[in-house]
C-alpha cells in the first residue's frame, strides 16, 4: 500500500484489513481517535506497534510514558512536529523499511 492509498483510504469507516496493528493504529489516529489508536497500538508488543505507541503518548503529552515505548522501539525520542513524526513512521512501516522491525 502507498501513503497516497493509505490516506485515501481514511474516507472509510474501519481501516484496511491488510493493515499490520501499527498502521492500523497510525489509521485511527489519523482519524483522530487517539483512544481507538491507543487501544489498537496495544494489542502487538512488538517493536513497530512500541513506536507508534511512543507517538501516541508523546502527542498525549505524556513523555515519560513515551520515553518508555521509544525505548522499547529501539529509537530516539522525536523532537519535531507530531505531524512530521506521524508521516515517518507511516512511510516507514508502510515501505518495511526499518531494519529496528526486519529482525
Amino acid at each position: 500500500m502507498t501513503l497516497e492509498e493509505f490516506r485515501e483510504s481514511l474516507s472509510h469507516t474501519e481501516p484496511p484489513r491488510q493493515l499490520s496493528v501499527a498502521l492500523s493504529a497510525l489509521w485511527w489516529d489519523a482519524k483522530d481517535n487517539w483512544k481507538q489508536a491507543h487501544d489498537v497500538a496495544g494489542q502487538d508488543e512488538g517493536p513497530a506497534a512500541a513506536w507508534v505507541h511512543a507517538y501516541l503518548h508523546r502527542k498525549e503529552g505524556d513523555a515519560s510514558n513515551a520515553g518508555y515505548w521509544y525505548r522499547r522501539a529501539d529509537k530516539s525520542p522525536a523532537m519535531g512536529p507530531l505531524e512530521q513524526e506521524w508521516l515517518d513512521i507511516t512511510r516507514s512501516l508502510l515501505a518495511g523499511t526499518d531494519p529496528v522491525l526486519i529482525r
